[in-house]
């Protein structure tokens, strides 16, 4: 038996068959007879992989022991790439040396596991070597575009090399489009729209694919745009194309879950929330070898607890969230923090203003340095003008920060965003030397780091250069020097450097004054003449603002015009006519009344304002002759004298 086993395998060591599955039947109907024969497990193996049958593949890897191991390294690694054991697929290709193959495994497995740093490293490696053929380099250059728009997006693109478009990649679709996921990653969305239009027209124009072939790979930049064409506020545009978009045909399901999403993210406010749930829930979940990345899981997690709130599940995100936020505060992780305020909206029940404050303040003091429920806080309070009260907040959080003994506290004190709020909230209450304090506290810290936030020291240094405080004069010079150091070729930083030299060491700074523009080709053009007579314009003082913002709140807005029905109007009513504002009264209290005849002129007498009622009235009337009442004459001894009668004639 061992003797036609032996026979066999070197017989099929010498075929050259093409179906794999009549090869994969030989070996097993030989292996039943000599189960130990390494050269039959050998193709077994290679039959396997050759039909994509990797986990049966690395199942008879087992079986055969080290010394079949040793035989396909590089062949084990890639089963482990293709079942989705990325991490072990690393580890895997990482230990074998000298390979080109093991390599390309290595850098696909880093890709996939979220190494990127690694996998870019590898791509340049390879694309370096002198062995890479032509067909080898159009895949370095593809894979090498999707690993630096990785990089972008995770926000490690300063270890990218190519920031700029080259033409090489507007010659194929593949690239094109991963230059326009690396332009989309920095923000750069017009660049990224025209990037994705030249992606289609590329894999339209290609005559080598089937229509079946070139519509799956125009899918994925269809969701791309969909997603570039939001951003950019182009509704019109966003809803053809995601009218175009069949789900159904995308067989990707990671890909198939984002345009799902996106087409439900330009839906309108006053869709049904409940459908929109049901529907975001109801895609397949993709198998282990195509899942999200990191960051569009994170995104997906988030819009899944958005649509909860939305569908009234407000108890079900505040557990799926706390479980989260048990043990991840504080951190500067984004995911987390909108975790943080999804938990906060689920308590305050979507409430705003006062009513939201009054749900989310006690929680405040449980998780005191949760950032995400801080700047929850703060918003409301800046949304009821309560700018007092979010410093408050700010300051108290700031002060826990400066107190804990853990390193990565520093980090969240003094972080970009975080010192750009208190910025802004200084601001807006005219505190000025407080501005000045914290910049410097944040420039401090971060001068001596290895990477420190280069924008935020710039605006560090700036402020600090006009303050009048020595020590925060000698600070920007110590900061304007560590970023010329860092980048000479900055043209911001070298400008710094020598303004804040500029007065107490001129002559350490000539020559890098010399290569900065001078004031005079700055200048050209400009007509100072004009520019004085025009004036020069005042902002409002912060308290004016203030004042002005104050009596904007007081004043009443004015009631909305009523409208009348017309059932209500007259039948001879006039549109054009202003109607009587007396209309309502009685006729004889109108302006315009005048009595007829002499009782009723004698009636409207009696109730002038200032006349006399009754007999008195008429009296008066009769012998004034004018109505007028003439005042009694006095007689000597304080008494009135007494009339005397008249004797009859």
């Amino acid at each position: 038996m061992a003797t036609a086993a032996n026979t066999l395998s070197a017989l099929l060591q010498r075929t050259s068959i093409d179906d794999h599955e009549e090869v994969l039947k030989a070996c097993n109907a030989s292996l039943k007879h000599s189960k130990g024969d390494l050269e039959l497990q050998h193709v077994k193996f290679v039959a396997l992989v050759k039909l994509d049958r990797y986990n049966d593949a690395l199942r008879v890897l087992e079986e055969g022991g080290d010394r079949l191991k040793q035989r396909v390294p590089t062949e084990r690694a890639y089963a482990l790439y293709k079942i989705g054991d990325f991490e072990e697929a690393k580890i895997a290709a990482k230990r074998i040396s000298e390979e080109r193959g093991a390599r390309h495994v290595e850098a696909q497995a880093s890709y996939r596991s979220e190494d990127f740093a690694n996998a870019a490293a590898l791509y340049r490696n390879l694309a370096g070597s002198q062995t890479a053929n032509e067909s080898e380099e159009n895949d370095l250059r593809i894979n090498s575009g999707a690993t630096d728009a990785q990089l972008e997006w995770t926000r490690r693109g300063d270890l990218v090399q190519k920031k700029k478009l080259g033409r090489e990649d507007l010659e194929a679709f593949e690239t094109a489009y991963n230059a326009a996921c690396g332009s989309i990653a920095r923000g750069e969305l017009g660049q990224g729209e025209m990037l994705l239009k030249r992606a289609r027209d590329l894999c339209n124009a290609l005559d080598d694919l089937t229509d079946q072939e070139k519509i799956a790979e125009l899918l994925p930049i269809s969701v791309q745009q969909l997603y570039v064409v939001s951003m950019l506020g182009k509704t019109e545009e966003a809803e053809t194309l995601a009218s175009g978009i069949a789900l159904e045909e995308i067989p990707d399901l990671s890909t198939r879950q984002i345009a799902k999403n996106n087409k439900l993210a330009l839906s309108s406010p006053s869709s049904n929330p409940y459908l929109s749930h049901r529907l975001f829930h109801s895609t397949e979940k993709p198998p282990k070898t195509d899942n999200l990345f990191r960051l569009q899981a994170e995104r997906m997690q988030q819009n899944g607890l958005a649509l909860d709130l939305l569908a009234s599940k407000s108890n079900g995100v505040i557990k799926a969230t706390g479980n989260i936020l048990s043990n991840s505060i504080p951190t500067l992780s984004s995911h987390i923090n909108n975790i943080s305020v999804l938990n906060a909206a689920a308590h305050a029940q979507s409430q705003l203003a006062k009513l939201g404050l009054k749900q989310i303040l006690p929680l405040l003091e449980k998780r005191p340095k949760d950032i995400g429920l801080v700047m929850t806080i703060i918003q409301l309070y800046v949304m009821t003008n309560n700018h007092g009260s979010a410093i408050t907040v700010l300051d108290s959080l700031l002060k826990r920060l400066s107190e804990s003994q853990t390193p990565s506290d520093q980090d969240v004190l003094y972080a970009p965003g975080l010192v750009a709020l208190q910025v802004s909230l200084y601001t807006s209450q005219g505190r000025k030397s407080q501005i000045k304090t914290t910049l410097a506290k944040a420039a401090s810290y971060w001068r001596h780091k290895s990477k420190p936030p280069t924008t935020l020291l710039q605006a560090a240094g700036l402020s600090l250069l006009n303050s009048s405080d020595p020590e925060h004069q000698s600070l920007a010079r110590d900061v304007f020097a560590t970023l010329h150091t860092q980048d000479p070729g900055s043209k911001s930083a070298t400008a710094g450097y020598v303004a804040s030299h500029a007065l107490t060491s001129p002559g350490m700074v000539s020559s890098e004054a010399d290569t900065l523009t001078s004031v005079a080709r700055l200048t050209v053009g400009i007509d100072v003449a004009a520019l004085e007579e025009a004036g020069v314009p005042s902002l409002p003082s912060t308290s004016t603002t203030a004042a002005s913002r104050k009596r904007a709140l007081d004043e009443k807005p004015k009631p909305a015009k009523k409208r009348v029905r017309k059932s209500r109007l007259p039948k001879e009513y006039d549109p054009s006519k202003t109607p009587d504002p007396e209309r309502w009264l009685p006729l004889k209290d109108r302006s315009t009344y005048r009595p007829k005849g002499r009782k009723g002129r004698q009636k409207a007498a009696e109730k002038t304002q200032g006349g006399m009622s009754g007999e008195k009235g008429a009296e008066a009337k009769a012998g004034g002759g004018e109505g007028v009442i003439k005042a009694a004459e006095k007689k000597p001894g304080g008494g009135q004298a007494k009339g005397k009668k008249k004797g009859k004639k």
